[in-house]
């Protein structure tokens, strides 16, 4: 399945899915900050979202019950592949370049980075 880029308010309507699991529009509400959207407009994106193919739900008479149809991880990486792609040439080593000079990275920040790659090393 192909993942799209999402909006902002589509995001944050995944992210209370994704902590939720599965919901009824009236549960992402309840969990959206104050000023809370309208119903309508909660409901509006959600079907945007299962036009994306990114949400699915489990219908009740009239009532449907919404989840995810992507994990948050697999959004993740699409999201990354395409930050990569459109900022830093599609290079790993451009993108980390960006951060350590960037983002003053204190010592035990590099040397945390530093142990997560040499774990990974010795599990390939």
């Amino acid at each position: 399945m192909e993942v799209r880029t999402l909006t902002r308010a589509e995001e944050e309507i995944m992210r209370i899915l994704w902590h939720l699991k599965k919901a009824f529009v009236k549960d992402i509400l309840a969990e959206m900050p104050e000023p809370k959207p309208a119903y309508n407009t909660v409901s509006t994106i959600i079907r945007i979202l299962e036009k994306k193919e990114v949400v699915g739900y489990t219908a009740y008479g009239k009532t449907h019950e919404y989840f995810p149809l992507i994990t948050e991880e697999e959004y993740k990486r699409h999201e990354m592949q395409q930050l990569m792609v459109n900022y830093f040439d599609n290079s790993l080593p451009n993108l980390v370049s960006f951060f350590v000079k960037d983002n003053d990275l204190k010592t035990n920040d590099l040397d945390e980075i530093m142990k997560l790659i040499n774990d990974h090393k010795s599990e390939s």
